[in-house]
């Protein structure tokens, strides 16, 4: 397991101008939403690991693809996530004009799961996917692995006592 260093910067940095320059340097972000006492448990340390499910409608912001937009797969037949250096996590919904809580924070390292029913046999289903019709999917995950948290905005400030 990942571990979480939960102590945020000692110097107080805005996360969009350090997901700027982070990308000026060419490092990956990837953005996700959560809910607040996800968030919480992140910036608290508790929570070290962030999952995400491999749907046909994400497939292509978390696994590399091929040409023909199939999963690019490893020696084992493990589909092979996209490296990401950073998640910028963002509490609840976007709502236009409305500032939201966010966080910046190291990924360490990540990996594809498939989900296994009660007989250890990974959970298919049939989906129509890049123009084809039927194609068997394969229930899956990627787990990424969370370090050091980067930069951490609450506007919110009477949150920030129970969180920071």
């Amino acid at each position: 397991m990942a571990e979480n260093n939960a102590k945020t910067p000692a110097v107080k940095v805005d996360v969009q101008a350090l997901v700027e320059k982070m990308k000026a340097e060419g490092k990956k972000i990837i953005t996700f939403s959560l809910k607040q006492k996800y968030f919480d448990a992140i910036l608290a340390g508790r929570k070290v690991q962030e999952f995400r499910e491999i749907r046909p409608t994400t497939v292509k912001r978390l696994v590399q693809l091929d040409e023909q937009g199939f999963d690019i797969e490893d020696e084992d037949g493990f589909a092979i996530p996209i490296k990401y250096d950073a998640i910028l996590f963002y509490t609840g919904k976007y709502e236009a004009g409305k500032k939201r809580d966010c966080a910046l924070v190291e990924v360490t390292d990540s990996l594809v799961q498939y989900l296994t029913d009660d007989e250890g046999n990974i959970i298919e289903y049939k989906v129509d996917y890049n123009g084809q019709k039927d194609v068997y999917w394969q229930e899956s995950r990627v787990v990424y692995n969370l370090g050091t948290i980067l930069a951490v905005n609450i506007y919110d400030q009477s949150k920030k006592k129970n969180v920071l």
